[in-house]
């Protein structure tokens, strides 16, 4: 699918479309988490708007409060179900951002997890199943969470 403003395929609107495939976690009316494919930590988890956005000040404001709601669930998350002592919540907006469209990271975090700083050294699934496994009892957490 292309974004309606620069016209160039969008990685996060073919997932949303299932037009590529993805570990989902949360499928909301408004926006879609699923595992991130380069992830920090097991668990990484991107939180996107349904609706195609670049950056966070593209996000219509009657937009933000539910979309951040996503969010807090998702970092609850985290430490109920995957037992991390917290979680890393990011955005960026342009710079660093490898998809043109408005993403939220939710990473779990643990002390000394050798997360320093902005040098983030990724860490692999060891199959797909573990992938789907995560985003599994992640999805779970936040359906008993409503």
């Amino acid at each position: 699918m292309a974004d309606s403003v620069s016209g160039k395929s969008c990685v996060f609107c073919e997932i949303l479309k299932g037009e590529r495939p993805a570990h989902v976690v949360l499928d909301a009316p408004d926006a879609l988490a699923f595992l991130d494919a380069r992830p920090l930590f097991k668990g990484h988890t991107l939180l996107v708007p349904r609706t195609h956005v670049e950056t966070l000040p593209d996000l219509p404001a009657d937009l933000v409060g539910p979309y951040f709601q996503h969010a807090q669930r998702l970092a609850a998350a985290m430490e109920s179900v995957l037992g991390a002592a917290g979680s890393f919540v990011a955005v960026n907006n342009r710079i660093s951002q490898s998809v043109p469209h408005l993403h939220v990271h939710v990473v779990p975090r643990n002390r000394k997890d050798g997360l320093r700083g902005f040098f983030w050294p990724r860490h692999k699934y060891d199959s797909d199943a573990e992938a789907a496994d995560y985003a599994a009892r992640l999805s779970t957490a936040l359906t008993d969470q409503t």
